[in-house]
């Protein structure tokens, strides 16, 4: 069983900066795959990040590419989201997930465990 909790969310205006933190529990965090998604209200969550559990592969959605920066620390069971140049839509309650083995990284059916999520608000 893998624990995940994030912190790090918060208001921002627009154009400014955030980073998320998601913490795990477990032995075995660099054999994990790590992601993070967003849903907003009235939408499907949907993809953000993916980092593979070496930190080598990374993948993000098109909406946020150049703009945030996935990473892993696995020495802390960590991972990061940095987010820059953030935008009013960019506002969600942001969930980190870990899948042991994936096949589709923005595929949110395949990833076994979630945090409770952190709120992230962008202001105009």
């Amino acid at each position: 069983q893998v624990q995940l909790v994030e912190s790090g969310g918060g208001l921002v205006q627009a154009g400014g900066s955030l980073r998320l933190s998601c913490a795990a529990s477990g032995r075995t965090f660099s054999t994990y795959w790590m992601a993070w998604f967003r849903q907003a209200p009235g939408k499907e969550r949907e993809f953000v990040a993916a980092i593979s559990g070496s930190g080598e592969s990374t993948y993000y959605a098109d909406s946020v590419k150049g703009r945030f920066t996935i990473s892993r620390d696995n020495a802390k069971n960590t991972v990061y989201l940095q987010m820059d140049s953030l935008k009013p839509e960019d506002t969600a309650v942001y969930y980190c997930a870990s899948k042991k083995t994936i096949l589709i990284v923005s595929s949110s059916a395949q990833y076994d465990y979630w945090g409770q999520g952190t709120q992230v608000t962008v202001s105009s």
